[in-house]
């Protein structure tokens, strides 16, 4: 038996929020499963060390959209699937399904908008695999990698190595850099500290205001990194303090404690999935109200970073 998984939200985030599910479709259908995802999930990288997937085909620009419906079709026609499981609500990939001759159809509900992303795939995994199942994702990684990495960026445990989720998908979603500026320098003085500065290599400008900062003596950056390359350094720290960024998921799937802070998304959606996220959100608002279009940047509670961060650096 084959079987195919569709999920196609865009981020690295999104892929991990779901990936319990894959895993317990893999688990129920007793095989490996396939994967069509965009490329800018970074599935491939995240799922290298998973023994869930059998193989991740690439939604782009020459297969993606109405133009790309026919060699994409052609492409999911080729191998064979028995099953389908579609974590969406759109026809497309219903008639992509039926036209690449797959008997088995799974899909949410047609036109679904607006769901809490993990509490609709949770029921529609649940419904299938007919058992209760968690929303916290569980990352799985060589442990030779970890180790190497350990030793290349010398993360020993004489200090607290905490990653600074610096970056964000835009400026209204990005705490000031002068506020994690200030709190490394608090939190060095309780405790010493290394600092992991996880942002792009869009992100050159504040990068350098924190490196060339009192503390940037106690940072390192990760922007010339690969995900794959990454993921065992996060593994290796002991803490992440950051926006609500591909970062804060990956800490949280690696089972790292995570301060994240959210002005300008959902954030119930984005951390009510895991016991992992300690979400901090503007005065005045939620997790549930906080959403797109919140804009509270300016209304994050310095002090309740601080707290929170020096409650989980003690312990």
């Amino acid at each position: 038996m084959k079987v195919l998984v569709i999920q196609t939200r865009y981020g690295i985030g999104d892929m991990l929020i779901f990936l319990p599910y894959l895993k317990a479709i893999s688990q129920k259908t007793g095989v490996k499963i396939s994967i069509l995802a965009k490329a800018t999930s970074k599935a491939n990288e995240l799922f290298k060390d998973e023994n869930f997937l059998d193989e991740i085909i690439k939604l782009d620009s020459a297969n993606d959209k109405i133009l790309g419906f026919s060699k994409l079709s052609k492409e999911i026609k080729s191998k064979n699937f028995d099953k389908v499981f579609i974590f969406n609500g759109s026809i497309r990939y219903r008639l992509l399904a039926l036209f690449s001759g797959i008997k088995e159809i799974y899909q949410y509900p047609f036109f679904i908008s607006k769901d809490v992303i993990f509490q609709t795939a949770k029921v529609f995994t649940e419904n299938y695999v007919n058992k209760i199942l968690s929303t916290q994702p569980e990352l799985t990684l060589n442990p030779k990698t970890i180790a190497e990495a350990k030793k290349r960026f010398n993360l020993t445990r004489d200090v607290k190595n905490i990653v600074l989720g610096i970056s964000a998908s835009g400026p209204t979603k990005r705490w000031d850099i002068e506020n994690y500026i200030n709190l490394a320098i608090k939190l060095n003085k309780i405790q010493n500290c290394k600092f992991i500065i996880a942002a792009s290599k869009d992100d050159q400008e504040i990068i350098d205001k924190i490196i060339n900062s009192e503390i940037g003596k106690n940072c390192f950056s990760l922007e010339n990194l690969s995900i794959k390359e990454i993921l065992p350094v996060i593994k290796n720290c002991d803490l992440y303090i950051g926006n609500d960024t591909s970062f804060m998921h990956i800490s949280s799937a690696l089972g790292i404690k995570s301060i994240s802070i959210f002005v300008d998304s959902p954030a119930y959606s984005y951390s009510g999935y895991s016991d992992n996220i300690i979400a901090i959100v503007p005065i005045g608002e939620t997790l549930e109200s906080t959403s797109h279009d919140t804009l509270g940047k300016e209304k994050i509670s310095f002090e309740e970073v601080f707290e929170k961060a020096k409650k989980y650096l003690i312990n």
